[in-house]
């Protein structure tokens, strides 16, 4: 049985003109990317907050490593990784030396820091300055700093968001390495396609409300309503099946005669489920 390192329960917040959260439950375990979806201003960075104790809720419970958000001290961020959009870097100091501070603060070996770098690949720029990373580095030392202590659990506000697709591919690359220690790792994007591919749970929020909540398969399966498939026969001919017995007897006698090239299933991806909850485009 994996390790609860995060329970929500029923949490709202109020704020005198709006509220941002409306009773939302979820639970992350050790070992698992849980992905929380919405566009900006939905309410992902606010959850984050009360989550790592820096706001608190206006109702419902929030629980992480076992303890009670609204009563966390200075000991239980030994064991919590955290990288926002405000997570900034000293840009006077080298690479190193951003590192090298946190480690002291956190009581981490100095071997560690090189060990971590060669990881994130900014051995090579080890004596740069901050500032002349591209944003991309900046990103990877941004997370090398949030995950230098080994935390049990990490939060990611949006970690790619404007990187190139191949540094994104990267950080993602490191995120399921991080999984596979066993690291729950909480990840808010607008992303839809970098949800699929890292996180066994999602939860799509709109207007500060889980809308949908389960592994991406699921979701996209529960919303299938229009089975169709996609064929692509040997004479390059695209065909739209939809799903019923005639075609089905079709589909069989095309496999038999080896006339397919290729087939595809027609489910609906996050973001079509997305909009057909909620009625509104991602941005």
């Amino acid at each position: 049985m994996k390790e609860e390192v995060l329970k929500i329960r029923h949490i709202s917040k109020n704020y005198a003109h709006k509220q941002a959260l409306k009773d939302i439950s979820m639970t992350l375990h050790g070992g698992e990317i849980l992905g929380f979806l919405g566009p900006s201003g939905s309410g992902k960075t606010t959850t984050i907050k009360i989550v790592t104790g820096q706001l608190e809720q206006s109702s419902g419970e929030a629980v992480i490593l076992g303890r009670d958000t609204r009563k966390l001290d200075e000991k239980i961020y030994e064991n919590i990784g955290i990288v926002t959009d405000t997570s900034g870097l000293y840009e006077e100091f080298s690479v190193y030396e951003n590192l090298q501070l946190f480690a002291q603060l956190l009581n981490v070996e100095p071997k560690e820091i090189d060990r971590l770098l060669k990881k994130v690949g900014l051995i090579e720029q080890k004596k740069q300055p901050a500032a002349k990373l591209s944003k991309g580095q900046q990103q990877r030392l941004i997370l090398a700093r949030a995950i230098l202590h080994r935390p049990k659990v990490l939060f990611l506000d949006e970690p790619t968001s404007g990187l190139d697709p191949t540094t994104a591919l990267e950080i993602h690359r490191l995120l399921l390495e991080l999984k596979e220690t066993g690291m729950g790792i909480f990840l808010t994007t607008h992303n839809m396609d970098e949800a699929t591919k890292l996180c066994e749970q999602v939860a799509l929020l709109n207007d500060g409300k889980i809308v949908e909540l389960g592994s991406p398969q699921d979701i996209c399966l529960r919303h299938n309503s229009d089975k169709q498939y996609r064929i692509l026969l040997k004479t390059k001919e695209e065909i739209l099946l939809p799903h019923n017995r005639e075609n089905s007897l079709k589909l069989s006698q095309w496999i038999t005669e080896d006339q397919i090239e290729a087939i595809h299933s027609c489910e609906p991806t996050l973001e079509h489920v997305f909009l057909s909850v909620t009625g509104r485009e991602l941005s």
